[in-house]
């Protein structure tokens, strides 16, 4: 075993699995997933530590832990069609790609998402197809998804988003002012959605029509 799998283990096993993220499948998508090929050369020695990393462009690649519970709560199964908003690295829709049938994942950095749809192939995760738009409005041509994951946060629950969800599908975002948001999940019934608050968390800003205006920026 490498001296990189053997600290994926560990990061699995103590950041991950201690908090309580039981779900096998994500625990071994967390295993199988080469984070620190997702971070900048010179951050490989930090890229299994417990926090969020700059990957450029004023991003971050989320900590371990966040990706884990923030995919967790989707409750995939693998048959499904999932939304990514804010693809970074790719880091979180290679997770993805091996829970769901398809993963589509919005970047607005044009240079991020060209880096990260040439990482995701090359590394063979072909089930994940990279768009470069205003992720706050979500990918109406492929909707309705059975998942809709946020990596940024959000000044509210954009209105598209909640709109391309299937009938039980549930939406993950973190939402909240600078310096501190709160991660909430909802789940589309037949006739109404259920919101659920799952703690706090400091995520890089969603920018976009239904997010914070560009130029915005608040603290990782």
């Amino acid at each position: 075993m490498d001296h990189y799998s053997v600290l994926r283990e560990r990061m699995v096993k103590d950041q991950i699995e201690a908090r309580g993220v039981a779900d096998k499948r994500v625990l071994e998508a967390m295993l199988s997933v080469p984070r620190h090929l997702f971070v900048p050369e010179d951050l490989r020695g930090s890229a299994y530590q417990d926090s969020p990393l700059p990957i450029g462009e004023g991003q971050t690649i989320s900590q371990p832990y966040m990706v884990a519970l923030m995919t967790e709560l989707l409750h995939l199964k693998g048959d499904e069609k999932v939304l990514e908003v804010g693809t970074g690295s790719g880091y979180q829709a290679a997770v993805l790609s091996l829970l769901a049938a398809e993963v589509f994942t919005i970047e607005k950095n044009e240079r991020l998402a060209s880096k990260a749809a040439k990482r995701l192939k090359d590394m063979g995760f072909d089930n994940v197809y990279v768009i470069v738009g205003d992720g706050t409005l979500g990918l109406k041509e492929e909707a309705p998804f059975d998942g809709i994951i946020v990596t940024a946060g959000s000044p509210s629950i954009p209105q598209p988003l909640t709109e391309q969800l299937k009938i039980g599908g549930r939406l993950v975002i973190p939402v909240g002012p600078s310096g501190m948001q709160m991660l909430k999940l909802i789940v589309r019934m037949e006739d109404r959605f259920i919101e659920e608050e799952k703690g706090g968390c400091v995520f890089v800003p969603l920018v976009g029509k239904h997010g914070w205006k560009s130029g915005h920026r608040f603290a990782n």
